[in-house]
């Protein structure tokens, strides 16, 4: 059965854009980390930097800074002052998923779409740059003042929008930033992008594809 949303929300980074931040951080440690620890390495990089965002607000360059200095200090290893300056300067050069582009563009005609990222207001332009489709609105957690997971990141994009959590679809490939806090307010309809990047959580109603190029026929085009 097709739904019938009043708006279609995004996750932006990992779902429609590369992320690249285990790529970034295997350059920048291939000389501090062995190739064989390298994948636990980054999985831990990926970890803190979801702990590091469950606290009160702060610009994500501190996110990656924080998360680096903690990943360095577990794995006993030496921080460099330009670590986070490197990854960080590194994001509005990410480009977007093969399967985006044109089912973004094809959405569009239908449907006000809208991003609701863990971005910061000089970040995010180049990334909607990047997906070459026209973007009802774009909200970041340096707007909101929370990043996801934190349910106020999603009321503040549904206070924006003027509408319930009942007319939104949203769509992420993470359960764990979005699906999971999406659910806990109320909204309903929910496609997981499965990028492979995490395991598919049941029990959250989410529509499953494998790409991008499943969501025009999911509402109804």
């Amino acid at each position: 059965m097709s739904l019938r949303p009043k708006y279609i929300s995004f996750d932006c980074y990992g779902t429609l854009l590369y992320f690249e931040m285990a790529p970034a951080a295997r350059r920048l440690y291939a000389d501090r980390v062995s190739d064989a620890a390298m994948n636990a390495f980054t999985a831990d990089f990926s970890a803190y930097r979801l702990d590091e965002v469950l606290g009160a607000w702060k610009p994500y360059r501190d996110v990656v800074e924080g998360a680096l200095r903690r990943l360095c200090t577990k794995w006993r290893i030496d921080y460099r002052d330009s670590d986070a300056a490197s990854i960080y300067a590194a994001i509005p050069s990410w480009g977007p998923h093969p399967d985006v582009v044109a089912p973004l563009q094809r959405i569009a005609e239908a449907y006000p779409l809208v991003i609701l990222s863990n971005s910061m207001k000089d970040l995010i332009p180049h990334a909607v740059r990047a997906l070459k489709a026209p973007f009802h609105a774009v909200y970041t957690a340096e707007e909101a003042g929370a990043y996801k997971p934190h349910m106020r990141a999603f009321e503040f994009m549904l206070e924006q929008l003027g509408c319930g959590p009942d007319e939104v679809l949203h769509c992420s490939s993470s359960f764990r930033y979005d699906h999971m806090t999406a659910d806990d307010l109320g909204i309903r309809m929910k496609a997981f992008i499965n990028r492979g990047h995490e395991p598919v959580c049941s029990g959250y109603n989410v529509r499953e594809m494998v790409d991008l190029g499943g969501l025009p026929e999911l509402v109804g085009l």
